[in-house]
């Protein structure tokens, strides 16, 4: 379809150039209005919206000074439905390693259940947090959008008619609105409410390993979760028998990853070998396989009460800086890719006011649902939405949980609720109007 000759918003800046940044830049790029993508970041620094706390399995850098994949994460079926609407979904699926399923075991090795999203949908892809910007922004480029780097704002200013922006470097930049895709730091969050809700400790480290050879079978595409005794453990193992692994290390002080960092990782993997000492799962033999040099300490993860606004004036949020999502939720770059593509919509239909209302309508009843069934009390039916807490399960709490779980997550139960077409069969119609 042409891009609507009636657009009512001529000119967009967007703050953060991670995930929703660039996607929302091609978004409004297909609505006919003209984005700029303002990135905090140098060339070579990490993009503004890797804020911990987002989905999948988060990382920073690793500890030898080499270049690091940031992390890994996972695309949903509907984040890939999203970024097919504006023809971006080939980034995904050129870069991306298939998981077919999650398979949930307990500490002892024994399988709990397995879950899969309905299998006429996109087949869900893992990705490294970092190849992942480099592909979106590359794509954002050649579709001609531009990407200003080193851009770190520091406030802006609401004309009413328009949006001037300030950055660290001097710099200004005028556009009709300006869309917060910033991560969980938002700064443009703190300029629509200044009383927002800070970031919070949630009780965790996250670490994250690629192990280039390993003597375990693959997993032919099933991400495996097992719930240890005394930590959180995922892993998939890949048929060229490479694996990536990551950990959700229960840890009562909140610690800052400069301080996580500074522990070394050297000294992190012993204590991650005693975390998992009783455990007959893969994790015992995959941290012991792990080199220091490819360790990648995120540090804590954050989460965020959720927004009572979205939106102020000429401004608004879309991704982490809108609605973080629990770490291990899965959906943070799917929801992060449907708001910016839905956000976009409406800036093509309606004048920025009635724009921002509708965007947040249209987004905020599907993104509260999942984020109170990925934030649900740990029960029976609601463990293979939640699959980490700070606190591991105690005896009796394991005892229940594997004798309860392979039950409730059978059809009818939190396999349906949590892996049922709801959440990943969602289609935006891009060519219907936004009233």
């Amino acid at each position: 379809m042409t891009a609507r000759t009636t657009a009512r918003t001529r000119t967009a800046l967007v703050i953060g150039g991670g995930i929703a940044g660039p996607v929302a830049a091609m978004a409004l790029h297909k609505a006919g209005i003209e984005a700029t993508v303002y990135e905090a970041y140098g060339a070579t620094g990490n993009p503004a919206g890797t804020s911990t706390g987002t989905s999948g399995t988060s990382g920073t850098s690793g500890t030898s000074g080499k270049s690091a994949p940031g992390g890994g994460m996972t695309i949903a079926p509907n984040g890939q439905q999203a970024l097919e609407t504006i023809d971006a979904a080939e980034v995904v699926r050129a870069i991306g390693t298939p998981v077919t399923a999650l398979g949930l075991r307990s500490w002892t090795g024994r399988h709990l259940a397995q879950l899969a999203p309905p299998e006429h949908l996109p087949t869900t892809r893992f990705v490294w947090r970092t190849e992942l910007h480099e592909a979106l922004a590359a794509e954002a480029t050649s579709r001609g959008i531009p990407f200003q780097r080193g851009k770190r704002l520091l406030d802006a200013t609401d004309t009413g008619a328009g949006v001037t922006a300030r950055f660290s470097d001097g710099s200004l930049a005028k556009a009709d609105v300006l869309i917060g895709a910033d991560g969980l730091r938002s700064t443009v969050r703190t300029l629509i409410d200044p009383s927002t809700p800070k970031p919070h400790y949630a009780g965790m480290l996250t670490f994250t390993a690629r192990v280039q050879k390993t003597e375990i079978p693959s997993t032919e595409g099933v991400l495996y979760m097992c719930y240890g005794k005394r930590a959180y453990f995922s892993y998939q193992i890949m048929e060229d028998a490479s694996a990536v692994w990551s950990v959700n290390l229960p840890h009562r002080e909140p610690m800052t990853s400069t301080e996580a960092h500074a522990v070394g990782a050297g000294e992190w993997l012993k204590r991650l070998r005693e975390a998992f000492t009783d455990d007959r799962t893969a994790a015992p033999d995959l941290v012991a396989a792990t080199a220091p040099e490819d360790l990648l300490i995120t540090g804590p993860t954050e989460t965020m009460l959720p927004l009572t606004t979205w939106s102020r004036g000429r401004m608004a949020l879309i991704g982490d800086a809108a609605h973080a999502t629990p770490p291990t939720s899965g959906q943070g770059a799917s929801l992060a890719a449907e708001s910016a593509v839905q956000l976009a919509r409406c800036l093509r239909d309606l004048p920025p006011s009635r724009a921002f209302k509708a965007y947040e309508s249209l987004r905020r009843p599907r993104v509260d649902r999942i984020l109170k069934l990925t934030t649900a009390t740990p029960t029976a039916t609601s463990a293979a939405a939640r699959t980490a807490t700070p606190k591991p399960a105690g005896p009796l709490s394991r005892v229940l949980r594997d004798a309860l779980l392979p039950v409730a997550t059978k059809v009818g139960g939190a396999g349906g609720a949590v892996w049922g077409a709801w959440q990943f069969d969602h289609r935006i119609d891009w060519d219907e109007r936004v009233e």
